[in-house]
């Protein structure tokens, strides 16, 4: 019995002798708050991060919406102009101005719809290597 409370006397004498002195209990709460505020640190770094993303992805959504909104006023503007309803009043209501005269054009032949078929069809490009494309690309006269 005695040996163990001279043991625990031991122990107890270490720890407030050689641990528990001001210096230690000092550094060790130094430690803590250091860790402590880095923690804070890098939580509010990322939170501003996040909050700096979100705003950014909100003025983007804004600036697309206020686009949406400009051009549909502009086409607002365009369907209230003459031009407009001139044009659809000539499309559906077959309506023309005073002194004009309407000319119907007969269907295209299939020779004029394949015309420009076979015109396309003479351009095929050639398939060029990478190395001509880059030598045409930094000597264009090559």
């Amino acid at each position: 019995m005695n040996g163990i409370k001279a043991k625990l006397r031991r122990i107890n004498y270490k720890l407030k002798h050689d641990y528990l002195t001001v210096e230690n209990v000092v550094l060790l709460l130094a430690i803590v708050l250091c860790l402590v505020w880095t923690y804070q640190s890098i939580t509010a770094m990322s939170r501003n991060w996040a909050l700096s993303e979100k705003l950014t992805a909100e003025k983007k959504t804004l600036e697309l919406v206020s686009m949406e909104v400009e051009m549909a006023e502009l086409e607002n503007d365009y369907y209230r102009s003459d031009e407009y309803q001139e044009l659809m009043a000539r499309k559906h209501s077959d309506k023309k101005l005073p002194g004009e005269n309407m000319v119907v054009m007969p269907e295209n032949s299939e020779t004029a719809k394949n015309k420009h078929k076979e015109v396309a069809a003479e351009k095929v490009e050639k398939n060029y290597t990478n190395f001509e494309k880059w030598m045409m690309y930094l000597f264009p006269s090559y």
